[in-house]
């Protein structure tokens, strides 16, 4: 797993932008897999001591992923990803956002636009992910929230399902 760990995560305060790229020590199609399936997303995307549980998911374009993440006391964050554009294999966007459990967007909250790329070479996969908002200060409030210590977790559980997959 020597490529696993390899990280770079940015912030670009100029354009509103996080940049993260990371390297997976595993085939394409599995990673792509983990980023697209809910049983699969469910086993990694929240950081521990929390756990993604999703309530529906429509992996298309115009589709939605409605999930929860659950804290070790039981509560609920609940948040929604709606699908812009999707290329199997190569890359999707989305816009993402927290919400009600129906998946009624909260509006009073930062809204963020992810795009990711997934490339692969010698059995490794690189992802790319550009996460934009709209204003500086929903950057900023979501980087004071612990969004770069969260996904850092939650990348790492990543590699750890991604180990057991192999």
């Amino acid at each position: 797993m020597k490529n696993a760990l390899l990280m770079d995560f940015t912030v670009d305060k100029d354009q509103n932008k996080i940049h993260v790229k990371r390297t997976f020590d595993t085939p394409l199609n599995k990673v792509w897999a983990a980023w697209t399936d809910s049983k699969l997303l469910d086993q990694w995307w929240a950081p521990k001591p929390w756990k993604a549980v999703t309530k529906s998911m429509e992996f298309q374009e115009g589709g939605y992923w409605l999930y929860a993440m659950v804290g070790p006391e039981g509560e609920k964050e609940w948040a929604r990803t709606d699908y812009k554009q999707i290329t199997p294999y190569q890359k999707f966007s989305a816009q993402d956002g927290f919400c009600d459990e129906q998946g009624t967007v909260n509006t009073s909250l930062p809204r963020s636009l992810w795009t990711n790329a997934f490339t692969e070479a010698d059995n490794t996969t690189k992802v790319t992910i550009e996460i934009s908002y709209d204003k500086l200060e929903d950057l900023e409030s979501i980087l004071q929230f612990g969004f770069q210590e969260g996904f850092t977790i939650a990348l790492q559980e990543l590699d750890v399902f991604l180990a057991k997959e192999k």
